[in-house]
């Protein structure tokens, strides 16, 4: 059994990344609107390396679905993410996300979105962007190791990969904005604070292990198509 055997390093980075909120709770004074806000910049880092998944998957053969990906998904988390700023307060009383001069066409919802992370990261303390760096290498050590390294690009699709995102904004995010607002009435004590870090922490590693489970030996089923030849499909 060699180290990568014994151990599960995408995990243990994900661990890592999401002890970082502990460190900003107990020792700079983190909020719950802080660590709601981060949860929301992970969902971005999500999104970007589906992104990713998509191209390494499809390459340039799907650029319909690429495209259309980049402004649901952006549009989504857009919404997502007002609401958040809005219940939080993390940017001030109100999230103004408007231009004094506008983007030409459709062109300015892609200019409403990257005013929104603009206020988010000059909102942010420096150390908030280090807790979103230790989340976006988290994601890309189990983006190389196993949707690279295991070839898990050869057992799914541009569509499949379109709507995972979706569930985990879903699972994660109910979880945490429920368990935010009990902390906010409480008055955000840091053992409540804590606790909120690691159920999502508890409820990362679930949906991870869900997510590549098909990548194992014996987490691919194959059945026979029109041709008699097999198609890889997800448990």
């Amino acid at each position: 059994m060699n180290l990568r055997q014994r151990i599960d390093l995408p995990v243990l980075a994900l661990v890592l990344a999401n002890l970082v909120p502990v460190f900003g709770v107990l020792y700079l004074g983190w909020d719950v609107g802080a660590i709601v806000v981060l949860y929301w910049m992970e969902n971005l880092i999500t999104g970007g390396y589906t992104l990713l998944r998509m191209f390494v998957t499809a390459r340039f053969s799907e650029p319909f679905h690429m495209l259309f990906f980049c402004v649901h998904y952006g549009a989504f988390c857009a919404v997502h993410g007002l609401a958040v700023l809005e219940l939080t307060n993390f940017a001030g009383d109100r999230a103004d996300i408007a231009a004094q001069h506008s983007w030409p066409g459709p062109l300015v919802l892609v200019q409403m979105f990257v005013n929104l992370v603009r206020q988010v990261i000059d909102a942010a303390p420096a150390e908030f962007l280090w807790a979103c760096l230790g989340l976006l290498l988290s994601h890309g050590i189990s983006f190389m190791l196993l949707f690279i390294g295991q070839q898990e690009y050869r057992h799914t699709t541009v569509r499949k990969l379109m709507h995972a995102p979706y569930k985990r904004i879903v699972v994660l995010h109910v979880a945490v904005i429920a368990g935010g607002a009990l902390v906010t009435v409480l008055g955000s004590p840091t053992g409540l604070l804590i606790a909120l870090v690691a159920l999502k922490t508890g409820m990362d590693i679930m949906l991870h292990n869900r997510s590549h489970r098909a990548a194992r030996p014996g987490g691919i089923k194959t059945a026979p198509d029109a041709k008699g030849q097999g198609e890889a499909q997800w448990k």
